[in-house]
């Protein structure tokens, strides 16, 4: 005779007084909990790539300089790409904007465009003429 003979045929016990719990109910009591909470978020942002600042030479910055020029008296819309820093880590990243260019703050070395979004010129990586 085993240790459970007098209980192995007995019916499952259901209980009067509380109702069954859903399937969604019970898996959710064993659901993952995040107990380092921001972990995840810190990993992200570890594995976030961000590139160096690239260098003009001399030539492309004067190229940059007549294009400017050119934008700004021909008023033309043009794409400017731009190195945007990045808030949180060393480097960035490029970036563009189109529009038209309003006029340029030389003692502050700013760009004003035509819809008064400002960047500042050293941050300038091209030009770009557009046909509109």
């Amino acid at each position: 005779m085993s240790r459970y003979d007098d209980i192995i045929n007995l019916p499952h016990y259901e209980s009067t007084t509380r109702k069954r719990m859903s399937m969604e109910q019970r898996a959710a009591q064993f659901a993952p909990f995040a107990a380092l909470t921001g972990h995840s978020d810190a990993i992200a942002e570890t594995a976030r790539q961000t590139s160096e600042k690239p260098e003009l030479s001399t030539a492309e910055c004067e190229e940059l300089s007549r294009k400017l020029n050119h934008a700004l008296e021909n008023e033309s819309y043009v794409r400017i790409t731009y190195f945007a820093s990045d808030q949180f880590k060393s480097g960035g990243s490029l970036k563009s904007i189109t529009g038209k260019i309003r006029g340029i703050v030389e003692t502050e070395g700013i760009i004003v465009m035509s819809d008064k979004r400002r960047l500042t010129a050293g941050d300038v990586i091209d030009i770009e003429n557009l046909k509109i």
